[in-house]
Parts: C-alpha cells; structure tokens; sequence
C-alpha cells in the first residue's frame, strides 16, 4: 500500500542530516550527471601537482576517491559537521583539514599551491584563489549555475527576480576571475533533469540543502508541500533541473 503524505513527510522529518551523503535518496530521487566527470577531472590533476588547496570540501568524499594525492594536499571547510566528517576521512590519508569561514580570508601563504579546486562553492573568491596560486597554477572546479532547481524552488517561495535567477551566471563569474588576474582556460555547461519520486524526498532534500528554501520546515510550507504530493501522485515524478558549470582557470605566470 502506498503511503500517506502525514507518513513520508514524518519520516523525512526524522530522516539524519549529519555529513553530507545523499544516499538517503536512493530510490525516491534521481539526478543527472554532468558529462565532463568532475572527479574524473580531479582526480587526475591531483596525481600532476606538487601542491594543492581543496575549498569548501564538504565532507571529503571526493577528495578521498582520489587514487593518487600530492605531496601536499589540503581542505578547508566552514560547516563543523562537515569538518568533522572530512577530517576522520581525510586524515588517514595525511589531508590536512583546516576549519575556516569561507567570508574570511585564506590562511595560507601567497603562491602556496599549484592547483586549487572546488565542487560547489557558494562564493568563489577569486581575489583569494589568484593569491595563494603560484604562478601558472590552476583553479579546477564545478560550480553550481543559475536558478537551479527553480522549478521547486519557486514551487515554495513563487516567482522570484530576474536578478536572483541570474545569480551565479558563469560569464558573470568569469568576469569576477578575470579582474582578479585569472585566464580562462575552459567552461562548459549543463542544465541536467532531476526527478522527485515522492514528497519525502522533497522535504529531506530541502532539510538539507538550507539555502534552497531559506527557514524550511514542514510545518511552515505544509499547504504547499500537499499540493506537490497530489501532482506527484496524479502525473508522476516532480521534475526540476540543476545547473552546473565546469570552470578552468589559470594564473598568469
């Protein structure tokens, strides 16, 4: 027998947060994979540089798949749950991980490393990426693009401005690299269809992911919430679509 709306959302509700492992969507969500393989990616540039910075590492899973690491690599990370996760992951690796605010400056030395990466930053400071690139280093990172998954987004929160939509648009980041003394080198980028199979899937993945409905809770949003469960269980999946962009960039030598 399928279940109720009151039964999914409670058990999305009680459903745990800590780290960040989507597995608990296994079988209730689906998404699109962008074609270039960012880890593919990563994991290959990090067996050719000496030295190199990982920001904003979540809990360290990719980094941790990487076959072969250099001599020196490091990770920063702003959530402590993510800290904590990356640091019992990372260390027996001998990754160092270093807890830090991502508003605030690096850390680190200027021309400190010959590779920086990140899969998802919030904000890229790229002012603070170009100091602590020695010269000819690289920034490898896939960044999340404009108005992703706004279908759902908007499904909450109603038809949000066009300067909000545009919000991360790679040119506009490109530009910001640019004044910060960085060439580009590649972008590509992908819009990629994400399915929701039931609304516990829905609450879970917006528990998680806070900024997306900022002060989600069931509670708040239960009228719209039940209006997605009955779409849902008349026409099948909810669909939405993320935005990702792959960005290369290099520091002038």
């Amino acid at each position: 027998m399928d279940r109720t709306f009151d039964e999914l959302v409670a058990e999305a509700d009680a459903a745990p947060m800590a780290g960040w492992d989507f597995s608990w969507l296994a079988g209730r969500a689906t998404e699109e994979r962008p074609s270039w393989g960012y880890s593919r990616l990563l994991h290959a540039r990090l067996g050719t540089v000496d030295a190199a910075l990982d920001l904003q590492t979540g809990g360290g899973e990719v980094l941790a798949a990487a076959p072969t690491l250099p001599r020196l690599l490091v990770a920063t990370e702003g959530w402590p749950p993510n800290v904590a996760a990356a640091t019992a992951r990372l260390h027996p690796r001998g990754v160092a991980v270093v807890a830090h605010d991502d508003d605030a400056p690096l850390p680190f030395a200027d021309a400190a490393f010959d590779l920086v990466t990140s899969r998802h930053p919030v904000v890229p400071r790229w002012a603070e990426i170009a100091r602590v690139l020695r010269p000819g280093g690289t920034y490898l990172a896939q960044h999340v693009g404009p108005a992703s998954v706004f279908e759902l987004v908007e499904h909450f929160l109603g038809p949000l401005p066009d300067d909000v939509r545009r919000g991360r648009d790679p040119q506009d980041e490109v530009a910001g690299a640019r004044a910060a003394g960085l060439e580009l080198v590649d972008l590509r980028a992908e819009r990629l269809r994400i399915e929701f199979h039931d609304v516990g899937a829905v609450v879970w993945f917006l528990r998680k992911v806070v900024w997306m409905v900022p002060g989600f809770t069931s509670d708040a949003y239960r009228t719209e919430l039940r209006a997605l469960h009955d779409r849902i269980t008349t026409d099948g999946p909810f669909v939405a679509h993320s935005s990702r962009h792959l960005l290369e960039l290099r520091r002038a030598p």
